[in-house]
């Protein structure tokens, strides 16, 4: 669900910068719960192998270790914090782990408008929204756009980092159970 296909094809079709993809997902030996991972995956490889070669040049396809957690929050950071832009072209999605992650670290998202995503994304002032989740244009220009505005990605960025800690943070949960005992009682 979270079109790994749709974001490479997406990415190579309507990005015309000279930006590089890397398109990260975990290690499928390491995920136990997700039966599908392992054709993802397969899908993914086959879709970049059919690439032409500068398109497969401006994409890379990374497995993320999951045997240790470190290791891979590491790894996550680091892709995370030195992205331009972090894409999230879920097709379905609860709460987007990868959106918040990189709202706090001030990256510009440009996610699908699905499921715990929109709660997550204020369309133009904290991220980039595109409605339709198979709309491959609609995500590259969306795309396309923070790379070809610095200041409005910066901009982003920083207001996301802001929502984020104003709306998503455990303190303010816990502020908000301890309000909600208080009325109760």
């Amino acid at each position: 669900m979270k079109d790994m296909v749709g974001v490479l094809e997406g990415f190579v079709e309507y990005v015309d910068s000279p930006a590089h993809l890397v398109l990260a997902g975990p290690a499928v030996t390491g995920v136990s719960d997700d039966p599908e991972g392992e054709e993802v995956w397969n899908e993914t490889c086959a879709a970049w192998s059919r690439l032409p070669k500068a398109g497969r040049s401006r994409v890379h396809l990374a497995a993320i270790p999951m045997a240790d957690p470190v290791e891979n929050a590491l790894v996550v950071n680091a892709l995370q914090r030195h992205a331009s832009v972090v894409a999230q072209k879920s097709l379905a999605e609860g709460f987007g782990l990868t959106v918040a992650e990189a709202m706090w670290k001030s990256r510009p998202v440009v996610a699908s408008a699905v499921g715990g995503i929109v709660d997550q994304v204020v369309d133009g002032e904290t991220g980039l929204l595109v409605r339709d989740p198979h709309d491959l244009r609609a995500f590259g220009a969306a795309v396309e756009r923070l790379l070809g505005d610095q200041a409005e990605a910066t901009r982003i960025g920083w207001r996301a980092r802001t929502h984020i800690a104003e709306h998503f943070l455990g303190d303010r949960h816990l502020l908000q159970y301890a309000e909600l005992l208080t009325d109760i009682l």
